[in-house]
């Protein structure tokens, strides 16, 4: 008779127990240094308890997260995991542990030997890529199933067993499609061998992702960061890490699973935070923003920039005691070219003139028998005849006043724009209202980017160790401009879906894309295997590619699970609330999405039926689990089931039938298990058709 000693089950939650424990003791050994003998002033004091803290929030135990999410036994023993992972630590010894616990992050107990291995770490990558033609060594891979933080089941796979047939997880297939409820959650378990290749690419390239709906990119993005920060922590805690969303319904959404796999200081933006220089009131109709979001704008600055420095026809006369030292312009101006030639930043330049036109006079002191230091250079360059020659021939030209002229002044926009742009591109950006200052100016959010791109070739921006961008296909060139500077010196992962471009500017091809990014070299990855989306909806989906992305492959669902899937003649809005009510009765969240212009209608009708609801972003909880969400920050969400509400509405609601369209195929693919679609007008034709 067996004993609860002897079921596997009973031994896993065992050792989760334990292993919740030691992390409970590592926890408790940060909490308990002592740091008041170690530091030498009060700001050492303050860096040193910031980073206390910030390691032990990173050793927090979610109690409904699970603490380990697989096992590995190995044929043989594999050398011993780093302890924390990151450069420059030294592998543990060999030891001889067969099997070994997958989880979140690494926990150890007392003596230092691990109890859970860090999912990032190269022994833990055959959970993620072995298989029955390739086990890499493994003699069983064994999933676990949760409730909460609770072990509830486990499923095993003999992967070096050849008398046992290769077949597909049901508590992986649970795992992706359990229901969701509030932010989105990571996939740490859940990762497939075409994703985890992409997650451990190296940090020195850049990666670009095309992946339809579903597919997990967002996700990998994330874990990607996650992965770096494990392999280049010292590296990366030096430079930097950026995630950048396309608003901030979007990283509201995403920004639990970094915290989630004990990542606490990558930072999230969106691209109008990172050029923040002014403050948006002021919008552009798709014409200019076009014509403004084009990488032409770039040498248009350029040129306008540079005009401002003038060669000089004077020379310069320095006085010091009864000494006068004289300067020719034409010594001046070949000063000035060189500067000019070194095509360094226009800020750069211009503190170094004053340091060139002062070597010139030391130049002549030291021929005429002084023997002048580098503090006579210093004050040289300070001297008042010097300044006042700087001043005239490199003026201070501050970046947004810059715009403002381009912008305002017909005839200086054209000097600078000449065999750039045509006259009616130029027409299209002049302002016709006269702007008096930068202050009273009525920014748009291209304008911005501008005044970004302005600055930068005044002073050069700070170059972070990796960037991710999300939903790329909808940045402009200069946009793309804008991001590429912040990782001049790093790399990049670049996430987007060509067939979800709904801009007027969206992106046609992504070797376009990195190239206006500044990572030509970058790699083009497809993911085509759909993780989310039930088979139905994208199959019904995909009707939209032939007119929206022709070429593109479409995604193939792998759920198990087809899911549910309806298209619902309706007579008005209070059908579409009892769609609602109807999906609302299942386990999960419910998205309804329409048109922007009917989203208050629909919210009329909702609060006359008593439904509460929530707006994009905001977290949903076991109380309100509807979402009424406007089309337009449908992108990257979403929810387990959802109400289409009329999809030609949706595509009216954009400035032209193709970018409707791929509006239409981002609604369309928000649903991981069930779609409503509602409709009191005739479908779009390219939904009908097929």
């Amino acid at each position: 008779m067996s004993t609860p000693a002897d079921d596997p089950l009973s031994r896993e939650r065992s050792h989760l127990a334990s292993s919740r424990a030691a992390l409970r003791a590592m926890r408790e050994d940060v909490e308990a240094l002592d740091i008041t003998d170690v530091t030498a002033n009060w700001v050492n004091a303050e860096v040193l308890a910031h980073q206390i803290d910030e390691r032990i929030k990173a050793l927090a135990d979610l109690s409904d997260t699970p603490l380990f999410f697989g096992r590995l036994d190995y044929l043989h023993a594999p050398g011993a995991d780093r302890s924390e992972g990151g450069e420059g630590e030294r592998p543990r010894p060999e030891a001889a542990y067969q099997t070994l616990h997958i989880g979140r992050r690494h926990v150890h107990d007392a003596v230092g030997d691990p109890m859970v291995i860090d999912w990032r770490a190269p022994v833990s990558q055959p959970f993620y890529r072995a298989s029955k033609k390739d086990p890499l060594d493994v003699a069983l891979r064994r999933r676990f199933g949760y409730t909460g933080g609770d072990l509830t089941a486990y499923e095993d796979e003999h992967l070096s067993d050849p008398a046992e047939a290769a077949r597909t997880s049901k508590l992986l297939q649970q795992e992706i499609e359990r229901p969701r409820v509030g932010p989105m959650r990571d996939i740490v378990a859940t990762i497939q061998p075409e994703q985890d290749e992409i997650v451990r690419s190296g940090l020195g390239g850049t990666v670009c992702v095309q992946g339809g709906p579903g597919t997990g990119k967002t996700a990998v993005g994330l874990h990607r960061v996650a992965y770096l920060l494990y392999a280049h922590r010292e590296r990366l805690a030096r430079t930097g890490t950026l995630v950048i969303g396309p608003n901030r319904s979007f990283l509201h959404y995403i920004e639990q699973v970094l915290p989630a796999l004990g990542e606490l200081t990558v930072r999230q933006a969106t691209v109008d935070d990172l050029v923040g220089h002014v403050e948006v009131h002021g919008t552009d109709d798709a014409a200019a923003a076009i014509v403004k979001g084009d990488a032409r704008m770039a040498e248009v600055l350029r040129r306008a920039l540079y005009s401002y420095v003038t060669l000089p026809t004077e020379p310069v006369v320095v006085v010091r005691g009864s000494r006068r030292w004289r300067v020719p312009s034409y010594e001046l101006q070949d000063i000035v070219g060189e500067l000019l030639d070194r095509e360094i930043r226009y800020g750069a330049a211009r503190e170094a003139l004053p340091q060139r036109i002062a070597h010139a006079v030391l130049v002549q002191m030291e021929r005429s028998g002084e023997a002048p230091d580098d503090r006579v250079q210093d004050a040289v360059a300070r001297n008042t005849a010097v300044k006042a020659a700087v001043k005239a021939i490199w003026p201070v030209v501050e970046p947004a006043k810059l715009v403002l002229r381009l912008l305002s002044d017909g005839a200086f926009l054209a000097e600078h724009a000449e065999g750039l742009l045509t006259e009616d591109e130029q027409k299209t950006v002049l302002w016709t209202r006269p702007v008096r200052s930068v202050k009273s100016a009525k920014w748009s959010a291209a304008d911005a980017v501008l005044i970004d791109e302005a600055t930068d070739l005044v002073r050069r921006t700070h170059s972070l160790g990796h960037v991710v961008l999300d939903e790329a296909q909808d940045l402009s060139p200069m946009q793309y401009r804008a991001v590429g500077r912040r990782c001049t010196t790093g790399s990049a992962t670049v996430l987007g879906d060509l067939a979800q471009g709904t801009t007027p500017w969206a992106t046609r091809s992504w070797a376009e894309a990195l190239s206006h990014l500044g990572k030509p070299e970058g790699v083009v990855e497809e993911l085509t295997a759909g993780f989310r989306v039930p088979t139905d909806v994208i199959t019904y989906a995909s009707r939209l590619l032939p007119h929206i992305a022709p070429g593109l492959t479409p995604v193939a669902s792998v759920r198990e699970n087809p899911g549910f899937f309806e298209v619902r003649s309706v007579g008005g809005t209070s059908e579409v609330v009892c769609a609602c009510e109807e999906l609302l009765r299942n386990e999960g969240s419910t998205g309804l999405i329409a048109a922007d212009a009917r989203i208050p209608e629909l919210s009329e009708a909702l609060g006359a039926a008593g439904i509460g609801y929530l707006s994009p972003g905001e977290e949903t909880t076991r109380e309100t689990r509807l979402t009424l969400v406007p089309a337009s920050l449908a992108k990257g969400l979403e929810y387990d089931y959802v109400v289409l509400d009329e999809p030609q509405a949706v595509v009216d609601g954009e400035p032209d039938e193709r970018t409707g369209l791929r509006r239409l195929y981002v609604t369309l693919t928000r649903a991981v298990s069930g779609l409503i679609v509602t409709h009191g007008a005739p479908l779009p034709t390219e939904l009908t058709t097929h």
